[in-house]
């Protein structure tokens, strides 16, 4: 099928639908591994327009909202020093902690500043040499190799006024993990086309191979999502399995080299919890040890904080697909964007916020 420049256009949407209806013989179960793809589907009614045997899954794509509880709280110990200046981007700051948000604590007095860039955080190391300036590093491969420059050029500027609280995850992994539990539903993938924009294509191949099950990278506009689900689909009935790139406008096949050879510089492969999912081996980012310096978890020795998640979050049965958000009784209720239970309730990528915003309280 030609791929059309008409990312939102009625037409191109139509003809989309009417070929997967066309192609569709049997049940099929995909899931995407990007929240903003889980808001793109949700706020145009993607789901809705695919034929019943045709199910979305939403997977743990939202990199806010499976930052763990005890990330949370370490950054707002760190937060809470005195002479500190705590950068993060905007999304965390309504991320519930055990008993607080950075939010609540900004208002409490504590400086808390959002920044657009890490390198923004570092601009204010160099301005503020009285205080210490802290930058929250959180999300997959996409925006790790922003924090990997800050923590390069800080170092490179000998700012001894600098750390970074870091909490970056990988893609790959977490894939591999929910397919491995005995639990999983997912047939196909929809790849996230940012993270492919920086990895590019190749790490997906060994799960496509191990795992007998296509992977289509794609983007996140609604003729970009339903000709990725398209091509998952005629794989499928095709009882093929291959990753295929249909976001080749943007992903390439080897990535963003260049940011891939500075994080592989600044950072090591570590196991990581995931919030609601547990620990995945190496599916975590940490500071290198020659990056030790810059470790603000060591620096205000918080790396033993430790945190229970809320028993009444359904959020790790969300983000592994397993529930969609209506289905938790809290969804609504209890947890809403402005008394959250977790972070999928307040994160712009999260599937809770999703349906809360598009869909209120009503399963559709």
């Amino acid at each position: 099928m030609k791929f059309l420049n008409e990312y939102r256009d009625p037409d191109t949407v139509k003809n989309l639908v009417s070929a997967i209806n066309s192609i569709t013989t049997q049940p099929w179960r995909i899931m995407e591994v990007c929240g903003g793809q889980t808001h793109s589907i949700v706020k145009h009614g993607l789901d809705q327009l695919l034929p019943d045997s045709i199910q979305l899954i939403h997977g743990p794509g939202c990199p806010v909202c499976v930052t763990p509880l005890a990330y949370i709280d370490k950054a707002l110990a760190i937060a809470r020093q005195p002479g500190v200046i705590f950068c993060s981007f905007g999304d965390m700051l309504r991320v519930p902690g055990s008993h607080a948000d950075l939010l609540s604590l900004k208002a409490q007095g504590a400086d808390i500043r959002i920044v657009y860039s890490p390198l923004d955080a570092v601009a204010l190391a160099r301005q503020h040499t009285d205080k210490h300036i802290v930058f929250f590093g959180v999300g997959f491969e996409t925006t790790a190799p922003a924090t990997a420059l800050a923590a390069y050029q800080a170092k490179q500027q000998g700012l001894q006024n600098f750390s970074l609280l870091v909490c970056h995850v990988c893609v790959p992994p977490i894939m591999q993990a929910l397919l491995a539990s005995p639990t999983h539903q997912v047939q196909g993938f929809l790849g996230a086309g940012h993270v492919c924009t920086i990895m590019g294509t190749q790490q997906y191949e060994p799960i496509c191979s191990e795992y007998r099950i296509p992977i289509v990278i794609t983007g996140f506009e609604p003729v970009d999502i339903l000709h990725g689900i398209y091509l998952c689909i005629k794989q499928l009935e095709e009882h093929r399995y291959q990753v295929e790139n249909s976001y080749s406008r943007v992903v390439k096949e080897r990535g963003n080299e260049p940011a891939q050879q500075l994080m592989q510089r600044v950072f090591k492969g570590v196991d990581r919890s995931w919030r609601g999912l547990g620990e995945i081996a190496a599916s975590g980012l940490a500071l290198a040890d020659e990056y030790n310096q810059l470790n603000a978890e060591l620096r205000f020795d918080v790396s033993t904080i430790q945190s229970e998640e809320p028993s009444e979050c359904r959020s790790g049965e969300i983000l592994q697909g397993l529930i969609k958000p209506p289905e938790c009784a809290a969804f609504g209720n209890l947890c809403t964007p402005e008394h959250p239970l977790g972070a999928t309730m307040v994160s712009s990528e999260g599937a809770c916020a999703a349906y809360y915003r598009y869909r209120g309280r009503q399963h559709a």
